[in-house]
C-alpha cells in the first residue's frame, strides 16, 4: 500500500475513536505536517467521508454524527486485544453474554484465516479462576501468541523470564495452559530445567519461541486450579495453619483459594483445616472475625498475640460512651 494512502487510513481509524482531534496531534500520530494533515482531511471527504472541522482554541477534526464504520480494519494486536477483552468480560460475569458472543463471532468472520487460526489457539489455551477480579490488560502478543500455539499443539517452549527479585533465567516448558487471576496472566508448565510444575508470571517473560517436539499433557489437575494451588503454596514469610468450625466454601468467602489451602472436614469432625503463607499477619485477625465462626490458630505464636490485641481493641471501643 503506497505510504500516502496508508496514512489517510490511519487518519481515518484515528477520528472513528470518537471526539474532536486536535490538528497537531494529528500531525504528531502521522508523523506528517500540520498542511499534510488538512490535505489527508480533504481526500476522506472526497471520498464522502463526513469529516468535520472544527474552529477554535480546541479546534481540529471529527467525523460527522451517524457516520458508520467500513469493514472493519483490525492489525494483529488490535484483533488479539479486542478477542481477550470479550472472553475475559465473559469469564467475571454474565451479563450481556449474547452480545459478546455475536461480536466476537463479527470479528472472527472478518479476520484472515491465518489471523484466526493463531486466535483461536489463544482463546482455546485460556482458563479463568472461579473469581477473576478485574479484568488483566492484555498480555504482549508476542508473549502471548508462541507460548498459547505451544499450549494448543502441545509443543515446548523456551522462555527468558525475570523473578520478583531481579534474577533472569532461561527455561524450557512443557506449558499446560494460560490463567487469568485476579488482574493478570500466568502460564501453568512442567520446567524441565527443576523437573517440576511451576507457574510465571506472563508480564516477566522477556522472550517466548516454540520448539520442535510434542509432550503429553497431565490430565488433571486443570491449569486454573494449578495456578491457585501454586500463588496458595508460595513461599512467604509466615506459614499459617488453623482449624475453622466452617465448610471450604464459607471460608474462601473471606481467604479465597488463591490465598489458602482448604482441607475439607471428614465426618463427624466439621472442622476444616486451612493453610496459608502471608508475608504479614496484621490483616488476618479482622478477617478471622469476619468469618464469626470458630477457629483454633496451631500456628504462628505470633498470630495469637495479635488476635488477642485486636479483640481488645473491639472491646474498648465497644465500652465507648456515646458522648465520646
Amino acid at each position: 500500500m503506497p505510504r500516502p494512502l496508508a496514512r489517510v487510513l490511519t487518519l481515518l481509524e484515528l477520528l472513528q475513536s470518537g471526539g474532536t482531534r486536535p490538528v497537531s496531534e494529528l500531525a504528531d500520530r502521522l508523523g506528517v505536517d500540520e498542511r499534510t494533515v488538512r490535505r489527508y482531511a480533504q481526500q476522506l471527504v472526497d471520498l464522502d467521508i463526513p469529516v468535520e472541522s472544527v474552529r477554535g482554541r480546541y479546534g481540529g477534526y471529527r467525523l460527522g454524527p451517524g457516520y458508520r464504520m467500513p469493514p472493519l480494519m483490525l492489525n494483529d494486536d488490535e484483533a488479539l486485544a479486542v478477542l481477550l477483552s470479550l472472553s475475559t468480560d465473559r469469564a467475571s460475569d454474565t451479563a450481556g453474554e449474547t452480545a459478546r458472543e455475536t461480536a466476537t463471532a463479527k470479528i472472527r468472520r472478518v479476520l484472515p484465516e491465518r489471523l484466526r487460526r493463531r486466535l483461536d489457539a489463544v482463546l482455546g489455551s485460556l482458563a479463568f479462576t472461579e473469581s477473576p477480579g478485574r479484568t488483566p490488560t492484555a498480555p504482549d502478543p508476542a508473549i502471548l501468541l508462541p507460548i498459547s500455539d505451544a499450549v494448543h499443539h502441545h509443543r515446548p517452549v523456551s522462555i527468558r523470564y525475570t523473578a520478583a527479585d531481579g534474577h533472569r533465567t532461561e527455561r524450557t516448558l512443557h506449558p499446560y495452559g494460560i490463567v487469568a487471576h485476579a488482574g493478570r496472566w500466568y502460564v501453568t508448565a512442567a520446567d524441565l530445567s527443576s523437573g517440576e510444575d511451576r507457574t510465571f508470571r506472563l508480564d516477566r517473560i522477556t522472550d517466548a519461541r516454540t520448539l520442535p517436539g510434542s509432550f503429553d499433557p497431565p490430565l488433571d489437575p486443570a491449569p486454573a486450579e494449578r495456578v491457585l494451588t501454586a500463588l496458595a503454596t508460595a513461599p512467604h514469610r509466615h506459614e499459617v495453619t488453623l482449624r475453622i468450625q466452617a465448610p471450604p466454601e464459607h471460608i474462601h468467602t473471606r481467604l479465597p483459594p488463591g490465598l489458602a489451602t482448604v482441607t475439607a472436614p471428614s465426618p463427624p469432625d466439621d472442622w476444616s483445616h486451612v493453610t496459608l503463607r502471608v508475608t504479614q499477619l496484621d490483616w488476618l485477625p479482622a478477617v478471622l472475625a469476619s468469618l464469626d465462626r470458630p477457629f483454633i490458630i496451631d500456628g504462628p505464636a505470633e498470630l495469637c498475640g495479635l488476635v488477642e490485641e485486636f479483640a481488645a481493641r473491639l472491646a474498648d471501643f465497644a465500652r465507648r460512651s456515646p458522648g465520646l
